[in-house]
Formats: structure tokens, C-alpha cells, sequence
């Protein structure tokens, strides 16, 4: 059983910045696709980032284009995700989650395993 645990969220001003982290249990996850989703009270919950597989390809919804980063660093054995310019439309439940094998859907969604989630609040 494969387990995600992200940290980092908590509550910043508009125009601040939060780093959050995605760790898994699994020894290959840098082996692996990941990806950011996030879900706002009352809303459905949507795609943020996306970093491949072998080279690592990264993809952005058009909100968070330019302010924020996914990475990933092999050495924690982690995919985290920079967010700058926070605003407060940012505020979200931001749930982490791998693919272990390609998928059409990819990379906007059929992930195999999500993590529990970590609250960000950006305040205006």
C-alpha cells in the first residue's frame, strides 16, 4: 500500500509564499508521475501541477502558471510544490497524488494513490 503525506500548508498573507511537500513511502516514487489537486469549499476539486516521469515534464493550470513550481527532490524522496504570489483564490485543501503508469487522462487526472490533503489559507 502506497502512502502520501503532504505537509508545508498553513495560512499566509495575499502575496506571500508556502512550500508544500509531498512524501511517499515508496522507494521509486521518483520513478513515478505526480501530480497537485486542490479543492476549494463548495468546489470540485482541480488540477494544479504535474511533473512526468523519466524527464520530468511539468505542466500548470493556466491559474497558477508563473507563481507556482513543482519539483521534485530525489534525495527526500519528495515532490513539492513552490507557490508564490499566493492569492486568496488560492485557498484550498491541496491534495498530493502519483500515477504509476501512463494514462490518457494523464496528467489531469487517473492517479493511483492521493494523500490525505493539507490546508492552505491565503488571507486578503
Amino acid at each position: 500500500q502506497v502512502q502520501l503525506v503532504e505537509s508545508g500548508g498553513g495560512l499566509v498573507q495575499a502575496g506571500g509564499s508556502l512550500r508544500l511537500s509531498c512524501a511517499a513511502s515508496m522507494r521509486t516514487f521518483s520513478s513515478y508521475a505526480a501530480g497537485w489537486f486542490r479543492q476549494a469549499p463548495g468546489k470540485e476539486r482541480e488540477f494544479v501541477a504535474a511533473i512526468g516521469w523519466t524527464f520530468g515534464n511539468t505542466y500548470y493550470a493556466d491559474t497558477v502558471k508563473g507563481r507556482f513550481t513543482i519539483s521534485r527532490d530525489n534525495a527526500k524522496n519528495t515532490v513539492d510544490l513552490q507557490m508564490n504570489s499566493l492569492k486568496p483564490e488560492d485557498t484550498a485543501v491541496y491534495y498530493c497524488a502519483t500515477m504509476t503508469s501512463w494514462r490518457s487522462t494523464y496528467p489531469y487526472g487517473g492517479y493511483d494513490y492521493w494523500g490525505q490533503g493539507t490546508q492552505v489559507t491565503v488571507s486578503s
